[in-house]
């Protein structure tokens, strides 16, 4: 990574720029017990437990497909269940969760002062999937114009016909916008299969966060490239420093 001349460096948004964990906990507790009392109002606790594992196996098959509409899968849920939903209580019980997460949602500590040194020395892009928000076509980096300020490219993959990560095709978007090649990036996130081997797999340099902040069990991959893994964003500032990543 020495050896890089670092033109750009590209984030993801959610858990990399903004600190969504507990809104996001909160709000899929919520709809998953509105979900259940909807669905079996006289329900017991095993059937909970049973709901819960259905719930978790349709979420996930979404998510593995980079798909994250709460509305398809929650309309999802009531099909495994053979019971029929109400399109327009599911669209309510979205609007309802996504406000929920954007309450809950706040930049993390040092984000704002980490771009603030690092404008002034790279382009700065970022590249997030869509939330698949049936309810507004306005992705959430739109609600801090204090970070969306700092950014000369946006990509929100999953819209526009611009496939999500970790597909190659919003990173090589995002790399012809900014008029850079890979090698010249670094890519900062969060998630490993969309960020770290999204962006590693059309050769942009990965940085893995793992914000120490953040209550996740995270994935612990066997068989990788090689990438680094920080703690915070500020330990980003200390590499550049150590690693002269400049123009």
């Amino acid at each position: 990574m020495a050896q890089l001349a670092v033109k750009a460096i590209i984030f993801d948004f959610g858990q990399t720029l903004v600190d969504s964990a507990e809104g996001f906990r909160s709000a899929e507790k919520t709809a998953k017990e509105k979900l259940f009392l909807n669905m079996f109002p006289h329900a017991d606790k095993d059937q909970w437990e049973s709901f819960l594992l259905e719930y978790r196996q349709v979420r996930k098959r979404f998510h593995d497909k980079s798909q994250f509409s709460r509305f398809a899968i929650w309309q999802a849920v009531y099909d495994r269940f053979n019971c029929k939903a109400d399109s327009k209580r599911l669209t309510q019980m979205e609007t309802e969760y996504w406000e929920l997460v954007q309450s809950m949602t706040t930049p993390f500590p040092e984000t704002i002062k980490v771009l603030e040194k690092l404008v002034k020395q790279f382009k700065l892009g970022i590249i997030t999937n869509t939330q698949g928000q049936k309810t507004s076509n306005r992705h959430r980096i739109k609600l801090f114009p204090g970070i969306e300020k700092f950014f000369e490219t946006i990509i929100v993959a999953g819209e526009s016909e611009i496939p999500a990560k970790p597909d190659p095709q919003p990173f090589l978007l995002c790399l012809e916008k900014m008029n850079i090649k890979a090698c010249e990036a670094i890519y900062v996130g969060d998630d490993f299969q969309k960020d770290v081997l999204g962006a590693g797999s059309v050769g942009i340099n990965p940085i893995w966060l793992k914000h120490s902040s953040v209550k996740r069990s995270w994935p612990d991959p066997e068989t990788v490239p090689q990438f680094s893994v920080i703690t915070d964003l500020n330990k980003l500032l200390e590499m550049i420093r150590v690693n002269r990543l400049y123009q």
